[in-house]
């Protein structure tokens, strides 16, 4: 099951990729601010993220269809 984690960006520092679904910071969604990201990981929760909250798919796409995630203007 995938289990996901939004955190404040400056955290990125963090994170252990090769732990986590994304490949790098790069590839991970951000919010539109770019204050935040997200971490995708499967399995036993990496150290790294340990007491964060933890939501999962169904918990976060709400989230993440909101106005800090996703943008009305067109592309």
């Amino acid at each position: 099951m995938r289990t996901y984690v939004i955190t404040d960006t400056s955290e990125v520092s963090s994170f252990n990729f090769n732990e986590l679904v994304d490949a790098n910071e790069e590839t991970s969604r951000k919010s539109l601010d770019g204050s935040k990201i997200i971490a995708r990981f499967e399995g036993d929760t990496p150290s790294f993220l340990l007491g964060e909250t933890q939501y999962t798919n169904e918990e976060v796409l709400p989230i993440l269809a909101g106005d800090e995630w996703t943008s009305d203007e067109p592309i």
